[in-house]
């Protein structure tokens, strides 16, 4: 057995490990190339840019739908970037947060919660009408991917919509998500970002929490778990209402 079939088979065997490799180089070389910029485009965007083009070519080489986990030795990246790893992540960022700060927002940070998912419902359902979408499934789940892309699936699939629509609920989310990441460091000083309850209030407007979290990091990096606090929470109150109230609201305006 020569080299390369070693090294392959060793890979393959060990793709949880592979995995941590790959991602670590891939962020490793994003954070350099965002350093460039000056801290003007967070090193995460980059990152999750690089993983779109992974994710194309692991398709399109493996043959399946699963990105770079479609090619047998990278399978392990699927594992890493299950729902375990991610809430693992969220759920350790919260812990950096102070309480007695987040106690200080109090209804107003409720109240962005709300503004935050009925204004991503609005301009979902509004442009998944707009695209010829009718059917009041197919308008709550894209609806619910403008608020984030892991919402997005949980109405999808519970509802029963078509794997078209997921797949357009999840991309709009994904581009939502790039989107905060890139433009939060550029309207922090006009709207404001300099505190944590700032952070909170502008992570219940963006709920995205992959976006806040790594736009607030471009800003300053000890805001980023009051931000990702109330995304987690906009995420969760997202998976709950997109397939219940909202769903009977756009079903009584749609039919």
């Amino acid at each position: 057995m020569d080299f390369a079939a070693m090294f392959i088979k060793l890979i393959t065997k060990n793709g949880l490990v592979a995995a941590f490799i790959i991602i670590g180089i891939t962020t490793w070389i994003a954070y350099k190339i965002g350093g460039l910029t000056k801290g003007r485009i967070h090193g995460s965007a980059i990152a999750i840019f690089f993983g779109l083009i992974l994710a194309y070519i692991g398709g399109v080489v493996g043959g399946g739908h699963k990105g770079l986990a479609s090619i047998p030795m990278f399978a392990g990246v699927g594992v890493m970037g299950g729902a375990m790893f991610r809430d693992f992540a969220i759920v350790s960022t919260a812990f950096g947060a102070d309480l007695r700060e987040i106690k200080k927002v109090g209804l107003v940070g409720v109240l962005s919660l709300i503004f935050g998912l009925l204004t991503s419902w609005v301009a979902g359902v509004g442009v998944a009408y707009a695209m010829g979408y009718t059917d009041s499934v197919s308008l709550v789940t894209i609806g619910a991917g403008v608020a984030t892309f892991v919402v997005g699936p949980v109405p999808g699939a519970s509802l029963g919509a078509s794997s078209e629509v997921i797949a357009i609920s999840i991309a709009a989310g994904v581009v939502k998500s790039v989107l905060v990441m890139i433009l939060t460091p550029f309207v922090a000083k006009f709207v404001g970002l300099d505190n944590p309850q700032s952070a909170m209030i502008y992570g219940g407007l963006m709920g995205t929490t992959s976006g806040t979290a790594a736009g607030m990091a471009a800003v300053d990096p000890k805001l980023v778990p009051y931000a990702a606090m109330t995304a987690t929470f906009y995420t969760g109150s997202g998976c709950l209402v997109f397939p219940s109230i909202l769903y009977f609201a756009t079903k009584a305006i749609f039919g």
